[in-house]
């Protein structure tokens, strides 16, 4: 059965965060400003580490990386939720939807591997430090962000393949600020019960997957760090507490939302604020306040402007 043919939504309506004009106008200016924030702290970071030689090292080459895939993933449904804020009618093209749902998988599901790449930086450099420089060469770290990009690529695209091709012919209201699968799916014109627990355990076996690595991966290098001396364990569990946080802040809404689905509206759409919002704003600060090395870069920065 060609189910392509029977979509005749050309549009659908977002519901968006609340119905208030008054709290929509507030919540104008505070996203708007967080967006700000994010855009601006992530492109500083890309800058510095590209511009500090002293940064030029495979953690700060994936730490900046991060920085970007964050920006975009912000960027994918952030603007578009600001606008709507000052529009009587939220609507969205079918198109735009599409794209909103492949965008959003493709630089989702790139982070996810980003940071099990992140954490297996880290457990090379506390684990195996002799060997450090030869394993995590810049080719090889450049390849496996190739990697991290394609398999977000592939998890996208083998999503889209079948949303595009349900039948779109009656309800359109998605009552969130923006489209995503599990919401999506559920205005197809079918009994979508077990295509749903499909999609969304393609999601589910992604965020897990990685999930589980990243455990693994530091549980090896908690290991390791309380066999070690106390000022090199001090460092590294530093830089491990702010990787955690970080996979906490992500994975926490991604499991919900796909994996453990609780199918309360508010509940629903806090976590999309928190995953698209929240944790590229908080990633920022966590890697640089924490982080000697960048703080000792922004000083350098600021220094080198100031006395220009």
């Amino acid at each position: 059965m060609d189910l392509g043919n029977q979509s005749i939504v050309s549009e659908f309506v977002l519901l968006g965060l609340c119905q208030s004009w008054n709290t929509q106008a507030l919540l104008f200016v505070i996203f708007l400003m967080l967006y700000l924030l994010i855009v601006s702290g992530n492109v500083f970071i890309v800058i510095l580490i590209i511009t500090d030689s002293h940064l030029h090292s495979p953690m700060y080459f994936l730490l900046a990386n991060l920085s970007f895939v964050d920006m975009w993933l912000s960027s994918v449904t952030t603007p578009k939720m600001i606008t709507d804020f000052l529009r009587e009618s939220k609507t969205i093209s079918f198109g735009g939807c599409m794209c909103q749902i492949l965008f959003v998988h493709f630089v989702g599901g790139g982070e996810m591997v980003l940071l099990v790449v992140m954490a297996y930086d880290r457990y090379v450099a506390i684990c195996k430090p002799l060997h450090y420089a030869t394993i995590m060469s810049l080719q090889k770290c450049t390849g496996l962000v190739v990697i991290a990009w394609t398999i977000g690529f592939v998890h996208a695209l083998s999503q889209m393949a079948v949303i595009v091709q349900l039948p779109f012919c009656g309800p359109k209201e998605i009552d969130s600020f923006f489209c995503d699968i599990p919401l999506v799916i559920k205005l197809a014109c079918m009994d979508s019960s077990n295509l749903e627990i499909l999609m969304n355990g393609d999601s589910g076996v992604l965020a897990m997957t990685c999930f589980i690595l990243l455990l693994i991966s530091y549980t090896y290098i908690l290991l390791t760090v309380y066999k070690s001396s106390k000022t090199g364990a001090s460092k590294a569990l530093s830089t491990c507490t702010a990787h955690i946080t970080v996979v906490v802040l992500f994975f926490g809404p991604c499991i919900f939302i796909y994996v453990w689905p609780l199918s309360i509206t508010w509940v629903d759409k806090f976590l999309a604020v928190f995953y698209s919002v929240i944790t590229p704003l908080l990633n920022p600060g966590i890697y640089t306040l924490r982080n000697k090395d960048m703080q000792y870069a922004m000083n350098r920065f600021r220094n080198y402007y100031m006395e220009s």
